[in-house]
């Protein structure tokens, strides 16, 4: 019951926290496959590219789950406000990495590489994906997703592919403003 209670009430963090556990994922392999290989002396710009890189993903999880009942706003300015909120996420995330490399020196040669590693783990990785997961979740709600229920929920007999109910809904309409037909 409890759980039921606290579902309801927290449903969308829960599942925008379960998107970001998976976009944390992929920015965690992208990051350090560019970091290891092509961009090892340019952490920062690794980082930025694999946060990109989920960020789109991020837009497709949520807004099909996490905030699938969620509107108010036509789909291109949806999009369009759920990229600038994420830019301004990403710099968000950034922050704390370039600090920790560049104001507090935690790089090669200055310390071991091992330590190098731990401090961006824990600067870009963790600290800037929370910094950046906070403002997000507060920034999604109150601009890319102001209105709560304002998609409709799709019912077990409406389950599938949007396109196709709306297909049918549009091939229903035409039937019955059919010029001549009578019905």
């Amino acid at each position: 019951m409890l759980v039921k209670r606290v579902w309801d009430r927290h449903h969308e963090a829960a599942k925008f926290l379960l998107v970001g556990g998976v976009c944390f994922l992929v920015t965690t392999a992208i990051n350090y496959a560019l970091k290891l290989t092509v961009l090892h002396d340019k952490p920062v710009t690794a980082l930025a590219i694999a946060t990109t890189l989920a960020t789109v993903l991020s837009y497709g999880l949520n807004r099909e789950w996490s905030f699938r009942h969620r509107g108010g706003r036509e789909r291109h300015h949806e999009a369009a406000m759920f990229f600038t909120v994420s830019a301004i996420a990403i710099v968000l995330n950034l922050i704390p990495l370039g600090a920790s490399r560049y104001l507090l020196d935690l790089r090669v040669p200055d310390v071991s590489r091992p330590v190098q590693e731990i401090a961006d783990f824990v600067s870009g990785i963790v600290l800037g994906t929370l910094v950046a997961m906070v403002f997000r979740l507060w920034a999604f709600k109150r601009f890319v997703f102001p209105q709560p229920q304002v998609r409709p929920r799709r019912t077990p007999k409406q389950r599938g592919p949007r396109s196709r109910r709306l297909l049918h809904n549009r091939t229903a309409v035409r039937r019955e403003h059919t010029p001549g037909r009578r019905g």
